[in-house]
């Protein structure tokens, strides 16, 4: 292909300028050529922020490096997978040693039951022991899919509640008011999705109990599920008011519908068990039916899983009518990824996370505070984001009340400056047990000037 080079086999080849440079632009216009839109998940285009993708050459620790050879403070962390940091050595390590036995081999291995296991053993041992039989599968959007195909399957029921904002991967049934990709993109949902599928899938405004009653009472006998982001995350962070959840749970148990709890981004992320966890740590009596897992569990490789009580999960095959299957289910490469993350993530990892997450939260609140610029910042665990407004942000309504606009310069700034953040105002940021004083120093250093290039923006600009 016209512009690649010519460096040493073994080497990402890479692409040159007419200058001869390596640079993002020349590796996006190269990348257009062949991949629609130049990427392969959407917001990497950095469509909502202008400007050019900036390609990654490598990662380690806190920082990631482009192409063109600059360092960035990196707070998208492969969107969430990045617990310990890039390129952990002991992560990698176990990835080489895995590599060296086999890629894949379409057959089961010890190391698939020994992550299920190690799965379970957290959700018991940092709370009350709520699923009994784990099934590993590639992708999140897989693991929902499934969940939702098993919720169907046991209840004998077709329709299922979601709310505005979350985001479930992009299985047709879900994208509906999907947050994230679709809000970045001013899409209200994918085309291609044909209506009778969309028309079984009911959305509801977040943290709205009277909503999901009255949608019951209108549905009478009909609900196989409510799914639910444990603490959304994909319209900015919408943390769940206290009690929703668990009244959701008891809301849909008394309709005989079950809860689905996609922890595809918060499990073994904001705790040792996910949100579900922390919420139960602090005394929260309530149980889902299915979880779904993702991003953490692979240690950056491509896993994902679904758990629950074992009569649920029997339902799959080969025990069971509903079928799932996948050629590179449980792959042993990722396996070994995701059981090097979660032995080395202790408590002092997250302990570590939450403090360096605290820091910055607290500075980006404070310096638009000093510069009279409204934002919210909006937690969940670690996990938060900034929305343009005064007020909380409790739903996908508020998330989009905001002056999005304002965000392209923030984002440039940053960038500019060396921090690395979500090309997207409806995303959360990241940090990982690798980010240190001095990560956190550039951060910091970066806000004041990025705060002042919101706070001057007008919404021609944006």
């Amino acid at each position: 292909m016209a512009g690649l080079s010519d460096r040493s086999p073994g080497l990402d080849p890479g692409v040159r300028d007419a200058a001869g440079s390596a640079s993002n632009e020349a590796e996006f216009d190269a990348a257009r050529g062949v991949i629609p839109g130049g990427v392969n998940s959407p917001v990497r285009a950095y469509a909502s922020v202008g400007g050019t993708p900036r390609f990654v050459a490598s990662a380690s620790g806190a920082r990631v490096t482009d192409v063109a050879g600059r360092d960035y403070v990196d707070l998208v962390g492969s969107w969430g997978p990045a617990l310990l940091g890039h390129a952990h050595p002991e992560v990698v390590a176990a990835v080489q040693a895995a590599a060296a036995r086999g890629l894949s081999f379409g057959a089961p291995t010890h190391g698939e039951t020994e992550l299920a296991a190690l799965v379970l053993a957290r959700l018991a041992e940092h709370a009350r022991p709520v699923a009994e039989r784990v099934r590993l599968v590639s992708t999140g959007t897989e693991a929902t899919m499934t969940a939702i195909r098993l919720a169907r399957a046991a209840t004998g029921r077709d329709l299922v509640v979601k709310f505005a904002g979350h985001y479930h991967g992009h299985s047709d049934g879900l994208l509906a008011e999907a947050g994230s990709g679709l809000a970045t993109q001013a899409l209200p949902a994918s085309s291609g999705v044909p209506a009778a599928i969309a028309a079984q899938t009911i959305v509801l405004p977040y943290n709205d109990l009277a909503a999901l009653g009255a949608a019951f009472d209108a549905h009478p006998g009909r609900i196989a599920a409510v799914i639910t982001e444990a603490a959304g995350a994909n319209a900015g962070v919408l943390a769940p008011e206290p009690g929703f959840n668990a009244a959701l749970a008891r809301l849909a148990g008394a309709e005989g519908a079950l809860v689905v709890l996609d922890e595809v981004l918060t499990g073994f992320r904001v705790g040792p068990a996910g949100w579900w966890g922390l919420e139960t740590a602090a005394g929260a009596a309530w149980e889902p039916d299915l979880l779904t897992f993702g991003k953490v569990i692979g240690g950056g490789m491509p896993l994902a899983a679904l758990a629950g009580r074992a009569s649920l999960m029997e339902l799959l095959a080969p025990l069971g009518p509903v079928y799932q299957a996948g050629t590179l289910s449980g792959n042993p490469l990722a396996v070994a990824a995701g059981l090097a993350t979660l032995r080395l993530a202790d408590a002092e990892v997250y302990r570590r996370i939450d403090a360096a997450a605290g820091v910055v939260a607290d500075a980006v609140e404070e310096t638009f505070a000093i510069i009279g610029q409204p934002v919210t910042v909006s937690r969940a665990g670690s996990l938060f984001s900034l929305a343009f407004r005064s007020g909380a942000v409790r739903d996908y309504d508020d998330a989009r009340d905001q002056e999005s606009w304002r965000y392209a310069p923030f984002f440039a700034s940053m960038l500019a400056d060396g921090v690395s953040l979500p090309p997207s105002v409806f995303e959360a940021w990241f940090l990982s047990a690798a980010h240190g004083e001095e990560d956190v120093a550039r951060v910091l250093d970066a806000l004041p000037r990025a705060a002042r290039a919101a706070a001057a923006a007008r919404p021609a600009d944006g």
